[in-house]
Parts: structure tokens; C-alpha cells; sequence
């Protein structure tokens, strides 16, 4: 279950606890009157199935209380109720494969978004497996693979393609094509003071025999990618957070750049291409299963269909006269 806290206005309070009540897969649904000061509107609080949240989160749209109140929501660890449970088996699917929309595009917004964070883990992140390249120690390149972000703006990247944000698709793109280029002259520029002061040598940087596959792209480095992209994407959409760091060591793209940094530091070129290479066949496989995968997730629950009265209810609101938004028209 999720639990909804909503800022109401006094003019659409009837109409928003109507459409909650009138919803099978809604339960607690509780008003407070003047329950917020500032700003001032009703709260009106309310629990429901999760694999229904996105349905009854656009309805609230529909009636504009994204924009002339707010929605709020967050898990519901425990509940021991069987008004829920009623609540839950009306709703389509199973919980645990519930899709709230809202709630990964808020994540995936926040976590690709650009910062000086993203950007130091991205770069120590490179820096570790570089060092993991120049030691032979593959302990070191999970390490980097752990620590690096960049999973999060390509999921975004997925995720803006299929629900048609541009801005998403924009901010997503910037961070992890910013991120990796910065990792990269970060790191040429440190490898190559430290490879001018004797710290390893070119063959230390082309000869690690257990680190060698970060050097030598094929056919499974892209099957890989897949399989860890569309791991990656459930595990995002389900809000299940541990099948994440098996994605993150399952990939070879920060490891990629932080070769790329030792190589071009020390002129080794064309296993420089080929480490460019292994990050441009885990990013593409990436891309496209994560893209697949939300595709796929958005048609089956599109199949499951939404309950009667929500259907009702979406109707009538869509049948309602609707206010000019700021800006012009909708």
C-alpha cells in the first residue's frame, strides 16, 4: 500500500474525497478540514494498492491538485487491515510488480540530475578503476563499478524516451555524457603525472591478465548489458533496491573509462579505442533493454486495464470543464 497526503483546496475538496471513496482500491480515507495554514486547503489523507496508485495519481491531475495543491505519498510498511487487503485485491496485478510512475520519475529526476556529487563520484569512481587497470585487481574494478552513478541517467534516459519527457531526455543525456568526459580528462591528466613520476609503467597498464576484459569487447560484453538492463529497469520499477549493485558490477562502463584515462596517459592508443569501445557496447545495450523493458512494463500494465470505477471516475473527469492552466490553454 501507499499512503497519500493531499493539499486540497476548499472548492475541490467534494470532488477529490468523491473520487476516492468511489475508488475500490482506495481505503482510509480521512478529511481535516483547514488541516494546512500555509498554504491554507484541506488535508485529506488516504491509502491505496500500490499496483493503482498511477491511476488514482492521474485522476488527481485531472483535477489539477498537482498544481493548485499537492500530492504527496510514501510506502506503507505495515498494515494490518482487511479493509486493505480488499483494497489490494481489487487493484490489478500483484503489489510487489506495481508500477507508480510518478514515484520512478521522481527518483530517476533526482538521482541523474547534475551536481558536484554526481560528478566526484563519477570521477573517483573512474580514478578506482584505473588504479584497479594498473594493479591487475579486479577486487578494485567492482569497487568502481559499485561507486559509479551512471546508471541512474541512463535509466532516466530509458525512462524519458518511453514517457516522452524531453527535458528528461536532455538533463539525462548532459550528466552522462558530462560525467564520463570529466572522469576522463580527471583522470588522463592524474594518470599521466603519475606515469611521468615512475608509478607504473606502460606494461602494468596493458598487461593485467585478470583485468583484461575490460580491453577486449565482444558479443557477450553486449548480451551482458542487456540482461543487466533490463535487471536494472525492474528493480527501479518495483522499488526493489538489491538486484541494483548486481547491475552495477555487471556492467563494464566506469571500469571502460577509467582504462581509457590510464592508456591515454601513458599513449597506449588503440587499447585506449578499445576501452571506448567496451563503454559504447554496455551503454547500447543498456539503452535498449531499458528502453524495451519500460516499454514493455507500460503495455502490460496498459493490458491489466484499470478497474471499473476508476474508469467511471476518469470519464467524468475528463468530461468536466477545466480551468486555463498559467501559460494558456491546456
Amino acid at each position: 500500500m501507499l499512503h497519500l497526503q493531499l493539499r486540497v483546496p476548499s472548492d475541490l475538496t467534494d470532488e477529490v474525497v468523491a473520487m476516492l471513496t468511489d475508488d475500490d482500491t482506495v481505503t482510509n480515507v480521512a478529511v481535516h478540514a483547514h488541516g494546512f495554514r500555509a498554504p491554507a486547503g484541506c488535508l485529506v489523507s488516504a491509502d491505496v494498492a500500490r499496483e493503482n496508485a498511477s491511476t488514482v495519481i492521474a485522476a488527481l491531475k485531472e483535477l489539477q491538485l498537482d498544481e493548485r495543491g499537492s500530492i504527496a505519498m510514501w510506502p506503507v510498511d505495515t498494515m494490518l487491515s482487511r479493509d486493505a487487503e480488499r483494497a489490494e485485491k481489487a487493484a490489478p496485478g500483484a503489489p510487489d510488480d506495481g508500477v507508480v510512475w510518478e514515484s520512478v520519475e521522481n527518483r530517476l529526476r533526482a538521482d541523474s540530475r547534475w551536481t558536484w556529487s554526481f560528478a566526484a563520484f563519477m570521477t573517483l569512481a573512474a580514478l578506482i578503476a584505473g588504479a584497479g587497470r594498473i594493479l591487475d585487481q579486479p577486487i578494485l574494478i567492482v569497487g568502481a563499478m559499485v561507486v559509479g552513478p551512471e546508471f541512474s541517467p541512463i535509466a532516466a534516459f530509458c525512462f524519458g524516451l518511453v514517457r516522452l519527457r524531453p527535458r528528461m531526455l536532455r538533463d539525462s543525456t548532459l550528466s552522462l555524457v558530462g560525467g564520463f568526459a570529466l572522469a576522463l580528462v580527471v583522470g588522463t591528466a592524474l594518470w599521466a603525472v603519475a606515469y611521468g613520476l615512475g608509478a607504473f609503467t606502460r606494461a602494468e597498464a596493458s598487461n593485467g591478465e585478470m583485468t583484461d576484459f575490460i580491453v577486449k569487447p565482444d558479443g557477450w560484453s553486449f548480451v551482458v548489458a542487456l540482461l543487466a538492463g533490463v535487471a536494472g529497469t525492474l528493480s527501479l520499477t518495483t522499488n526493489k533496491s538489491g538486484p541494483l549493485v548486481g547491475v552495477f558490477i555487471s556492467v563494464t562502463t566506469i571500469p571502460a573509462v577509467g582504462t581509457a584515462a590510464v592508456c591515454l596517459a601513458c599513449g597506449l592508443w588503440l587499447e585506449a579505442a578499445e576501452s571506448a569501445l567496451q563503454l559504447g557496447i554496455n551503454v547500447a545495450g543498456l539503452l535498449i533493454s531499458g528502453t524495451l523493458t519500460l516499454l514493455a512494463l507500460k503495455q502490460v500494465w496498459n493490458r491489466l486495464g484499470i478497474p471499473a470505477v476508476n474508469r467511471d471516475t476518469m470519464l467524468a473527469l475528463s468530461a468536466r470543464p477545466r480551468t486555463r492552466r498559467r501559460g494558456g490553454p491546456r
